[in-house]
């Protein structure tokens, strides 16, 4: 961690902001809308900016970067942006999505994204989920009994491509998201590995603590960064809505309380303080602000045994629509 804390070293040097801006869009919520959010998050001190394909507003979350830019606000140096190869970028972080896990398939889905986001690199290029689906436009391309079409790709010669980004400069880092610890091991114990994954990207909130998740991360100088870290967005199509609120949580209210924050400050504070990357998604301008304060208080030792407390291994984002195939993640313990 830098002496700020605001920052912590990755395995290949590089440095990843502790906190994050998660661009992620609710339905009811306009893809052009992330045009403005993402420029306020980066007006009001978010350097870290996370993104994918499949939230189908790359353009505009590109375009808040290169306005901040523009008008003096940051310099491209001072914003991490992560990209997901089903796919997400981390200012710069990029997820790469499923049907682009075919070894052929990695760059072109960068260096497509790295067109719409107008930008020569992304400091982050994950893989956002170890389910390969068939490749093409749909992004969740189903048979006729609406199960996901599976398809064959050794995760291991999908890692080697995202190597090869790495060495053309395309991206900083590279590393995974939604991997257990099976599917890391197995990337980690490929022969002729070049570079461990730098970071695992999970679902992460004190009702899903990941603790042993974590500490295999820690003992593999892995980051682990937590999405969904607030609870979830009530989003039918993806949360069972009868799942408790999070934020709701009487003993986070308490401790909320105590310090005179927000439950959900408290909850972003905790994974910091546990040497956990996190995300904070919101299109709440109000929140947005709020959520850059976590650097202003400390949790005590018995604020944060309170909150491990409450793990109940409750996963909001369970991605049902992926049970069955044969890498689905969440089947193992951690």
């Amino acid at each position: 961690m830098d002496p700020k804390g605001q920052r912590v070293k990755l395995n290949d040097g590089h440095f990843i902001p502790v906190l994050g801006f998660g661009t992620a869009v609710p339905p009811e919520v306009l893809k052009s809308e992330a045009l403005e959010v993402t420029k306020f998050a980066i007006e009001v001190g978010f350097r870290h900016i996370d993104c994918a394909h499949l939230y189908r507003n790359e353009e505009y979350v590109g375009q808040a970067i290169q306005s901040k830019i523009a008008d003096g606000t940051v310099k491209r140096e001072d914003i991490f942006y992560t990209s997901k190869v089903l796919h997400a970028v981390c200012l710069t972080c990029v997820l790469l999505w499923c049907t682009f896990l075919r070894p052929e398939l990695v760059r072109p889905a960068l260096e497509k994204s790295l067109k719409t986001l107008q930008l020569d690199y992304v400091d982050l290029y994950i893989i956002h989920f170890p389910l390969a689906v068939k490749p093409g436009e749909e992004l969740f391309p189903k048979d006729e009994n609406g199960k996901l079409i599976s398809d064959s790709v050794d995760l291991c010669h999908t890692w080697e491509a995202l190597e090869k980004c790495k060495d053309v400069g395309l991206t900083k880092s590279i590393g995974v998201s939604n991997f257990n610890h099976k599917q890391l091991e197995k990337i980690l114990n490929k022969p002729g590995l070049k570079y461990k994954p730098v970071c695992n990207q999970v679902e992460c909130h004190p009702y899903l603590n990941q603790s042993k998740l974590l500490d295999f991360c820690k003992s593999h100088d892995i980051v682990l960064v937590a999405y969904g870290a607030l609870g979830s967005q009530r989003i039918k199509e993806w949360v069972n809505l009868n799942l408790p609120v999070l934020l709701e949580d009487s003993v986070l209210c308490a401790i909320a309380k105590k310090h005179k924050q927000t439950p959900a400050l408290v909850v972003l504070r905790y994974q910091i303080q546990r040497g956990v990357v996190v995300l904070a998604k919101s299109y709440n301008k109000k929140r947005i602000k709020e959520n850059i304060q976590v650097f202003d208080f400390e949790l005590t030792p018995e604020d944060m045994k309170a909150i491990d407390g409450l793990n109940r291994n409750i996963r909001y984002y369970e991605f049902l629509i992926g049970v069955g195939h044969p890498e689905y993640p969440f089947s193992e313990e951690y």
